[in-house]
């Protein structure tokens, strides 16, 4: 299996950021085979580089969609592109492309509170 493909339990350890269960819903945006296709689904984790989230549908790994969430205590939902990283079932990785200063700040505060918080 590709990396990208066979996510390995001892895969969180070389992770540039920590790992915080969070659970909000998200919708998730993709183009293919001519067609625009939505999911939505939970997340299961957020770093400040990506989020884990189980979904309705199947992505693939490699592909780019669009995200939206709610984070905890954001004025308003943030969309941003995520590349899919793995695909395991429903259940996704997905690593954060070109976020806006905004978005990052946002994402590292959620993130220093769910730490806070364990």
């Amino acid at each position: 299996m590709s990396p990208l493909t066979d996510p390995k339990p001892d895969s969180r350890a070389s992770r540039r950021f920590r790992r915080h269960a969070l659970d909000v819903r998200l919708s998730v945006f993709v183009f293919r085979s001519g067609e625009n296709l939505s999911f939505w689904g939970r997340s299961s984790e957020l770093g400040e580089d990506g989020i884990g989230a189980t979904l309705t549908g199947e992505l693939e790994p490699g592909e780019v969609v669009s995200m939206e969430l709610a984070l905890p205590m954001a004025p308003f939902p943030i969309r941003f592109r995520a590349l899919v990283r793995y695909r395991d079932g429903l259940r996704h990785g997905f690593e954060f492309l070109a976020l806006s200063a905004a978005q990052r700040d946002e994402i590292q505060r959620v993130c220093e509170m769910l730490a806070a918080g364990t």
